[in-house]
């Protein structure tokens, strides 16, 4: 079994803080495998603060009102205060747990605000690399103690309940998916702008509408991929003329352009001037003291 924890001043009894908004009292981490065979957790009277769990890996097995509830991964576990906590853990389903304690004057409005239900206590936020991040920062925040590390605390929670929230609304996850292909294809245009980039054929390869994709880029960013990718062209074009000595043919071939004067109609058109009149006008700048 592997665990790893930190507490707020190494206090392992679960406390309540009302001089702040919110508080985190205790986070930490458990894995699974070997032995033991089961890892079993019984509070009758709960605690005395709140507990959110993240199944990241595996199963768990949550008994609520008396009736067991098998949690896959990608899923969030909230008790509040005083609510009878009972769960195990089985280590043939090798489950990996993570789990933070918080306290605060105003946490209830903070949840309901983030829009957890009162009256719920599993939801389905899926396995996000983000949130395995969020809680070994709080682990480790606890385990340094640096300057304002209380707030920092607060705020990576507060990050959680956030990235939870988007999860958790249909519009916003499909949303966020978008917003993540998008991320992806201007990173592959900017890595690649200077090979032959087929749009439909990166489109398909991620399994999208070639329209779709289009429509979805210039809603993003302004631009559509051809346009994006032009773009990028002529600005690293522009660099090489105003700092290398490189020819206006070597410049149109790193950039990608195999033909020169191609080259320097798009350009012109870009800037209003030819690639060696926009290198004279920087050529004929006097150096600044």
């Amino acid at each position: 079994m592997y665990i790893n924890s930190g507490y707020l001043r190494s206090s392992r009894v679960d406390f309540k803080d009302y001089t702040r908004p919110l508080v985190v009292g205790s986070c930490g981490t458990y894995r699974l495998s070997g032995r033991p065979d089961a890892l079993p957790t019984h509070r009758p009277r709960g605690r005395v603060d709140y507990q959110l769990l993240y199944v990241a890996k595996g199963k768990a097995h949550f008994f609520f009102d008396g009736r067991e509830e098998v949690v896959g991964a990608g899923s969030m576990v909230l008790y509040a205060p005083r609510e009878e906590q009972k769960y195990i853990y089985y280590t043939a389903e090798r489950p990996e747990i993570f789990w933070v304690h918080f306290t605060g004057y105003d946490v209830r409005n903070i949840l309901d605000f983030y829009r957890f239900d009162s009256q719920k206590h599993v939801y389905a936020t899926g396995t996000r690399s983000e949130y395995r991040w969020l809680f070994q920062r709080m682990i480790l925040e606890l385990q340094l103690c640096k300057p304002l590390y209380e707030e920092m605390l607060a705020s990576l929670l507060n990050d959680l309940f956030l990235l939870i929230c988007r999860q958790m609304d249909p519009d916003r996850r499909q949303t966020d998916v978008i917003h993540d292909q998008i991320v992806e294809a201007v990173a592959y245009f900017s890595e690649n702008y200077n090979q032959t980039i087929s749009v439909s054929d990166y489109a398909r390869s991620h399994h999208i509408s070639t329209n779709y994709f289009i429509r979805s880029l210039k809603q993003y960013i302004g631009m559509t991929p051809k346009q994006y990718i032009a773009s990028v062209r002529m600005a690293n074009a522009q660099m090489l003329l105003e700092n290398s000595a490189y020819t206006i043919q070597e410049i149109a071939s790193f950039v990608g352009y195999t033909d020169a004067l191609y080259f320097g109609r798009l350009f012109k058109r870009e800037t209003g001037m030819t690639p060696s009149e926009y290198r004279k006008q920087f050529q004929s700048q006097p150096e600044q003291a």
